[in-house]
């Protein structure tokens, strides 16, 4: 089971999109695929049309679980209207757990514990952070062998870029194998001279690190959203899909290379 963590301690870069747009093409290549929204803002689990107030359960019930194993996370999955995509949604009341459980010893690990118990029944798990570092994102970045960073094609982005890579440096002291990580250029706008610099600029001092193309400004992206649907699924032919499949495609080639 791969698993993927999409974060960045910058809001608006496309986290969700770029993990709703993964996970429908896995999905057509029949892939299993898990989705965990571990945002108390619940933006992944709104956008496939769920209201996390109405859930009688989130991913918060995991923290409170004094037994992890299959039996108890697997009734935390929702079965989505699309083939091959379960979700483990949010919950608002994720905002509280840094306050009430963050200082307990192994609250990093839980989540990671908790796909262990799932590994047999899905091939991709991808895992939508909140833009701040917490109990959450922790738990996400703990339980992942690739890291994923959308950045926007504008300068400000850059700085969250350069936190979300201070954050993984301290994370990586306590943690045996490196951090795999691949940062994805989004919103790009070939006709603005911001995105242009922006994108030479990730490619000059991230060269080992970013991926070489960029995810280009799509409106298919908001239509989809507003339909509740993976964009592939949406709007096949579009050219946001297609720079999501070159992704895709360059991923599983790093993986396999790795192997």
């Amino acid at each position: 089971m791969v698993v993927w963590s999409i974060a960045n301690q910058k809001g608006g870069v496309g986290k969700t999109t770029t993990t709703v747009s993964l996970a429908g093409l896995l999905s057509e290549r029949n892939k299993r695929v898990l989705l965990v929204d571990t945002d108390p803002h619940s933006s992944l689990t709104t956008y496939l049309n769920f209201d996390s107030d109405r859930l009688e359960s989130s991913l918060f019930d995991l923290f409170q679980l004094s037994t992890i194993d299959r039996d108890t996370v697997k009734p935390l999955v929702l079965e989505t209207r699309f083939k091959n995509i379960h979700l483990i949604p949010a919950h608002m009341s994720l905002a509280t757990l840094d306050r009430v459980m963050g200082t307990r010893s192994g609250m990093g690990l839980i989540l990671k514990k908790a796909l262990k118990c799932l590994e047999e029944e899905y091939d991709y798990v991808l895992i939508d952070c909140p833009p701040i570092l917490g109990v959450m994102m922790v738990n996400a970045l703990a339980a992942s062998e690739r890291i994923l960073i959308p950045v926007q094609t504008e300068f400000l982005a850059m700085k969250g870029l350069e936190r979300m890579m201070r954050t993984l440096q301290i994370m990586q002291k306590s943690r045996p194998d490196e951090f795999k990580v691949t940062i994805v250029p989004t919103m790009y706008d070939k006709r603005t001279r911001a995105s242009l610099e922006t994108l030479q600029e990730l490619k000059s001092r991230y060269a080992n690190q970013v991926w070489a193309s960029a995810v280009p400004i799509d409106t298919k992206f908001r239509d989809a959203s507003i339909k509740h649907m993976p964009p592939s699924l949406y709007a096949r032919g579009s050219r946001g899909v297609f720079a999501y499949k070159t992704l895709l495609n360059y991923l599983e080639r790093l993986g396999q290379d790795e192997r």
